[in-house]
Parts: structure tokens; C-alpha cells; sequence
């Protein structure tokens, strides 16, 4: 079954929402984890002029195999291959330390697919701008810190393959160095 594009994108959102009922990202005060997703689709939609909606709606979906029991197998069926193929491709594994997880990113970013790229691109745009705090903490200051830093690395390997995402990662990475 093909679902008609608004619909793809619209099921993946809702599906990623039921998924992480309940879910709290860090930064921007602990807000709902949806609020992270919907930005990373919104993102991704931006800067393909809404061309592509296999590519937001697995951006809606990203973290799904890695945050909730769903499985590559349950994101084929209900949306499509291609989805399911890219969230797989966007999954850490969390058996491993956080530090390891981190390194594979680094390593593995430059033989992503052209359209995982985008979506790890729009994820650290979208992570490192929730990290920007009004009048940070030194605890906040360092972790903004450690993770631009590492979100650099990783982006360095996923850079090409759209101008406008490079330039809002530029920019989001200037506005998180103006506040340390």
C-alpha cells in the first residue's frame, strides 16, 4: 500500500507522537520529545521545498527504532522501505556506551546514504539549538560546548547535500558559540 504523500508524512507524525508519548528531550526546559521530531521533519521539509515526503516523514520517525520497541520490519509496513531503510540508517546502537556511540557517528556519517545525511544534519540543528539556554548554567555552557563540538565532527561527513541545511547548521553552531 502507497499512502498519498500528505498522508505518509501525517501517519509518520502521528505514529512518532504515540511512540514517544511521554518523552522529555533535553534542553528548552524538558519540553515533549515530539517538539524535536516535528522540528527535524519541519527542517528537512524546508529545505527540500516539501519535494520529499518518504524523507519527512522517516524524519518524524528517526529516533522510533532507537527510543521505542518499534522495528524496521513494523516502518516498512506501515509507511514504506525506503522510510524504514532510513531510520534504520539514522539508529544508534545503544547497546554501546555513550562515548562509543559517539565515535561510530563520527566514523560512520560520511558513508551515509545522501538522505540519512540530511536527517542527522537536521537532528544536530535541531539538538543543538535545544541547548541553547537563556542565561546557561556552567553545566549548560559545557554541554552546549561538548556537543557542538561533536555535532561538527559528525556533520563534517554528511556536508553536500543540500547548501540551505549546511548554512542552518552554520548558523545554529554560531548562535550556540555566541552564548559560551
Amino acid at each position: 500500500m502507497t499512502l498519498p504523500p500528505i498522508r505518509l508524512v501525517s501517519e509518520a507524525a502521528e505514529f512518532a507522537a504515540r511512540r514517544h508519548n511521554g518523552m522529555a528531550r533535553k534542553g528548552r526546559g524538558n519540553e515533549p520529545y515530539i517538539n524535536h521530531l516535528a522540528e527535524v521533519a519541519n527542517l528537512l521539509a524546508q529545505v527540500t521545498d516539501g519535494a520529499d515526503a518518504e524523507l519527512v516523514a522517516a524524519g518524524w520517525l528517526h529516533d522510533t527504532i532507537e527510543d521505542t520497541a518499534t522495528t524496521r520490519e513494523e516502518l516498512a509496513q506501515k509507511f514504506s522501505a525506503r522510510v524504514a531503510d532510513l531510520v534504520v540508517e539514522c539508529t544508534d546502537d545503544m547497546s554501546l556506551p555513550k562515548a562509543a556511540r559517539r565515535q561510530k557517528q563520527i566514523e560512520d556519517a560520511p558513508h551515509k546514504s545522501p538522505d540519512a545525511k540530511l536527517i542527522k544534519i537536521a537532528d544536530k540543528i535541531s539538538n543543538t539549538l535545544a541547548r541553547i539556554q537563556p542565561q546557561p548554567s556552567e553545566d549548560e555552557r559545557d554541554d552546549l560546548a561538548d556537543y557542538v563540538a561533536w555535532a561538527e565532527k559528525v556533520v563534517a561527513g554528511c556536508r553536500g547535500g543540500n547548501a540551505r541545511l549546511d548554512r542552518m547548521f552554520n548558523d545554529a553552531v554560531r548562535l550556540a558559540r555566541s552564548t559560551l
